[in-house]
């Protein structure tokens, strides 16, 4: 069993990643359409309450890299996946430099997302 926490702030697509993750990796999904929330949220969470993070990058309050930055300085070193529908090259860079684990390009593809997030759980798992 897998936690996971998804931050998106368009309804539907949460539901859809939600819904998929649910179903294809048998994971409890802590989902956010807020990232407010789910910055809280990230503030209250440790390594071993975590197997991955998915986030969107634009959103108002906090965007995927601000979060990310949160979840590093908190110690929470989690796998990150950043979602986006703009991955340009500064973005790319910077969130390297933060440590992101891995992007996927909007529109999502379930399946490319269901196996990015195995991989990256399965790394999580191995390095413990």
């Amino acid at each position: 069993m897998f936690s996971v926490a998804v931050v998106e702030d368009d309804l539907i697509t949460l539901d859809l990643i939600v819904h998929t993750l649910e179903k294809q990796l048998d994971a409890t999904v802590y989902a956010f359409s807020r990232s407010k929330l789910a910055h809280e949220f990230f503030l209250q969470q440790s390594n071993d309450s975590l197997n991955l993070i998915i986030s969107d990058q634009f959103m108002c309050d906090y965007d995927g890299l601000s979060l990310l930055k949160v979840c590093r300085s908190v110690g929470l070193d989690v796998p990150f996946l950043l979602i986006t529908a703009d991955p340009n090259k500064e973005l790319v860079v910077k969130a390297r430099s933060m440590r992101v684990s891995g992007f996927l390009a909007k529109p999502l593809n379930m399946q490319e997302l269901v196996q990015k997030a195995k991989d990256l759980i399965f790394i999580k798992n191995n390095a413990s």
